[in-house]
């Protein structure tokens, strides 16, 4: 009995999870084309679904490493253009 209702509640979460984090996903994809914060949304409903599955902690882990990186050229190119300024 104990282990019946341990599995169901590992899957009513997960189903809940599911839910949740698609319907904030979902809610993040529609901003994309109608007005708001698209950018924050999409990696909220990532992190939602990222608590019961692997391939959204994948997405987040890639989407920071890409971020980090334009984040590091865009810095870098500032930095050589004030250098150049200030020669």
């Amino acid at each position: 009995m104990n282990g019946t209702i341990r599995v169901t509640y590992k899957v009513a979460r997960r189903i809940a999870v599911l839910i949740v984090g698609g319907t904030v996903l979902a809610v993040g994809i529609a901003m994309i084309v109608a007005p708001g914060p698209a950018i924050i949304v999409l990696p909220i409903g990532l992190a939602v679904l990222g608590i019961e599955f692997a391939w959204p902690r994948i997405w987040l882990r890639t989407l920071r490493e890409r971020i980090s990186a334009q984040n590091a050229k865009y810095r870098g190119r500032r930095a050589e253009n004030h250098r150049n300024r200030h020669r």
